[in-house]
């Protein structure tokens, strides 16, 4: 559990904020080091747990991850939304190959509708615009 609390204090028309994040310990409420991230049967789970309880899970993890094999690695919450503002990224780039197709078909250059843009081509769109 991740617990938030934001002050705030007023002096003449400053204002000074203050954001303290404090890990909550899922299992028994007490401050957590840190967010273990582990995964089951195809879902990765994340747990906020205090060092007590990351020694407890790890001792009991480990007859199981010392017979098992890497499988790859669970993607965090922060991963996936990296990933997410990637792909918006690649959308962006697609817009960006069409107005080039565009351009280069508009001006006589010799473009595939699909696939790679030929370097030349990019940069004269470049230039042009």
């Amino acid at each position: 559990m991740l617990t938030c609390v934001l002050l705030s204090t007023k002096e003449s028309a400053k204002v000074a904020k203050k954001l303290i994040e404090e890990l909550t310990d899922d299992i028994d409420g007490t401050k957590a080091e840190r967010t273990v991230t582990f995964a089951f049967d195809g879902h990765g789970y994340e747990i906020e747990l205090s060092k007590k309880n990351i020694t407890v899970f790890t001792k009991q993890m480990s007859p199981w991850v010392d017979a098992a094999r890497k499988a790859g690695t669970v993607k965090s919450t922060t991963q996936t939304k990296a990933t997410r503002r990637n792909a918006r990224s690649a959308s962006a780039a697609r817009a960006d190959k069409d107005a080039i197709r565009t351009w280069a078909n508009e001006n006589g250059h010799q473009v595939a509708d699909r696939g790679r843009i030929a370097r030349a081509i990019v940069e004269a769109y470049d230039a042009a615009h």
